[in-house]
């Protein structure tokens, strides 16, 4: 079965849980590496790469919730996958909420592990793909001179090139041509994605 590509970062106190796990996760084609502290993990972690955290939830350093909500606060969304010998309802629901793929009980099924993570893989290449989007439409956004930034955003709120005319002292000829640049150098045919392009910039 193909898998997504990333690497599967895994963080568990335990040796021999971290040693059986990476075992089982290689065995099936996953990148992985293992570490039995926060502290170890986070020196090692990489933010560029599309990436996804197996985290144990009891750890005496540093548990995993609040590692969770240290790397959010940092604005690094990564995909957890949580593992606890001991989780209760309200700690799955707050760790959820934070954003976590799936929250699984140890012993943990090897079929259940190996579905989350390909989970939280797709995920992290998801996020990729349209942070690279995002970036791609900041670059486009930027090569436009500022009198099709204030056309841009006219057509966006909707207005007719007649009134855009009125608005910037202009004739609508000008528009047109001005408009025609926005649409070409923003890679957009229509002015519905036009308007989804500017929502994604808002963001």
């Amino acid at each position: 079965m193909n898998h997504p590509n990333g690497l599967i970062y895994l963080l568990d106190d335990e040796a021999g849980m971290v040693k059986a796990l990476t075992r089982l996760l290689r065995t099936e084609g996953f990148t992985v590496e293992g570490f039995t502290s926060a502290a170890q993990f986070l020196k090692a972690f990489q933010p560029e790469r599309e990436s996804c955290l197996v985290l144990d939830v009891a750890m005496p350093e540093l548990d995993g919730i609040h590692l969770q909500e240290r790397l959010t606060c940092q604005g690094i969304l990564l995909p957890i996958v949580f593992l606890t010998g001991h989780g209760d309802i309200p700690m799955s629901v707050r760790a959820m909420k934070a954003g976590a793929v799936d929250f699984l009980t140890k012993p943990v099924n090897d079929a259940d592990l190996l579905r989350a993570v390909r989970t939280a893989l797709k995920t992290a290449a998801e996020r990729s793909a349209a942070l690279a989007a995002t970036a791609d439409l900041v670059l486009r956004y930027n090569s436009l001179t500022p009198r099709e930034r204030q056309v841009m955003a006219r057509v966006v709120a909707g207005q007719l090139n007649k009134q855009i005319a009125g608005d910037l002292g202009t004739g609508e000829q000008n528009i047109k041509i001005h408009r025609g640049r926005v649409m070409e150098k923003m890679g957009v045919s229509s002015v519905a994605d036009l308007v989804r392009a500017a929502e994604r910039l808002k963001h």
